[in-house]
């Protein structure tokens, strides 16, 4: 059975009580994902939002050529697919389990309902939409004024605070990674040189 606990945790349902939320409890699914599993493609027409309970999703795009680029990973309490409820239009990237992941799936016509029966709520998609715009604005500044050697930086600080170690366990695991061979140190760059190891290590 569903956590209510799980939507409040959501900053597009934090504070609402069990009656606003009834609707949305009612139609809400439990899915499960193993690694690897898309849970939909760029382009598919979208139908539901999801709510991460446990595990990782990685939101991905590709390039023609097969390059993938995550531009975002969604962990507990994380909420995403919710664009085409607002303008309809296909996916704009793919979203992939990294590891096994509970998600809640929730279609969209009962959250249209509860904005339609109480619009005031929409403000709380406008302060959602204006944060998500200021961390797209603080990665295209990065984009234009940090060269490849302070955004590697950046993201490895990130890292570090993704996996809950310091930035020393973080250096040192990859200091590790260049003894075995599997990542080169060029000048202050790093470049992978066995991907099929470092996929390996990544399961």
């Amino acid at each position: 059975m569903a956590d209510i606990s799980v939507l409040h945790g959501v900053e597009l349902f934090a504070g609402l009580d069990e009656g606003l939320l009834g609707g949305i409890m009612a139609e809400l699914r439990e899915a499960r994902y193993r690694r690897g599993d898309v849970l939909f493609s760029e382009g598919d027409e979208p139908t539901d939002l999801y709510v991460v309970v446990s595990g990782r999703i990685a939101i991905a795009n590709k390039s023609i050529d097969g390059r993938e680029s995550v531009v975002a990973l969604m962990e507990s309490g994380d909420l995403f697919g919710e664009m085409g409820l607002f303008d309809g239009g296909g996916r704009s990237a793919e979203a992939r389990a990294l590891e096994t992941s509970l998600v809640y799936v929730i279609p969209y016509s009962p959250i249209q309902q509860l904005f339609r029966d109480h619009p005031t709520l929409l403000w709380r998609v406008v302060e959602m939409l204006a944060r998500r715009l200021r961390a797209m604005d603080e990665a295209l500044a990065d984009s234009v004024f940090l060269d490849v050697t302070g955004r590697t930086a950046k993201r490895l600080l990130e890292l570090a605070g993704l996996v809950g170690a310091s930035r020393e366990r973080v250096n040192k695991a990859i200091a590790s990674f260049i003894r075995l061979g599997w990542i080169e140190q060029i000048d202050r760059r790093y470049v992978i040189t066995n991907r099929q190891q470092m996929e390996i290590r990544a399961r």
